[in-house]
């Protein structure tokens, strides 16, 4: 991943935060290691991630950190770890925005347990962002709103305001008309897993993509 692979889509560089610091305490075992035609679903999403226009991705890890670190393979990411995780996604997002550092225009925020969000998703909110200035940058996917969402930096002391397990979704509501909605009519909204049966359904999804 190079800053001049992402000038490439038209503007500075956009960087991402993957969110995987969660328990899974629904799921009572680390989804992020859940397996798609043998890979973590986590690799899939960082695979993807390193595929696409971003010019670094920040991975940030909480609960079974260190399992999960062994598990998944190198794609360019940088390692974050939240030790404050418990007390919500907020402390994560906090910990992505706080490593991007200052060259970064803004970031597209990912979610551990989407593997469907595919480098062409990504690369085309990266071009969205770049040719309409817009603030936030948000995937509609058939009429359905959906992640990932791409912040500028301007955005970034809101979504610090954010406490406990919250992520974006209220920065999104009060900012909505500063929101560009780039239209995906022939997708589905990526699912994410937090039971057996979103795992079964994603399994499903996958076989036949």
């Amino acid at each position: 991943m190079s800053e001049t692979r992402d000038r490439a889509a038209g503007g500075p560089s956009v960087a991402g935060i993957v969110l995987a610091a969660g328990k899974s305490s629904r799921l009572g075992r680390p989804k992020q290691l859940l397996q798609l035609d043998g890979q973590p679903i986590l690799d899939i999403v960082l695979a993807n991630a390193g595929r696409s226009l971003l010019a670094n991705v920040i991975l940030v890890l909480g609960g079974d950190a260190d399992r999960i670190a062994a598990a998944i393979d190198d794609h360019g990411q940088q390692l974050i770890i939240n030790p404050d995780f418990a007390e919500g996604q907020s402390t994560s997002l906090h910990k992505g925005i706080a490593a991007i550092g200052e060259s970064a225009a803004g970031a597209i925020v990912l979610l551990g347990d989407q593997p469907q969000v595919t480098p062409q998703i990504i690369d085309r909110l990266v071009a969205a962002f770049h040719e309409s200035g817009s603030d936030i940058v948000q995937p509609v996917y058939g009429g359905s709103p959906g992640n990932p969402v791409i912040f500028r930096r301007t955005v970034f002391p809101e979504l610090l305001a954010i406490t406990g397990d919250r992520g974006a979704r209220d920065v999104i509501q009060q900012k909505r008309d500063a929101v560009l909605r780039v239209p995906f009519p022939d997708l589905s909204v990526p699912l994410d897993v937090d039971t057996d049966e979103d795992y079964a359904r994603l399994q499903a999804a996958w076989a036949y993509r």
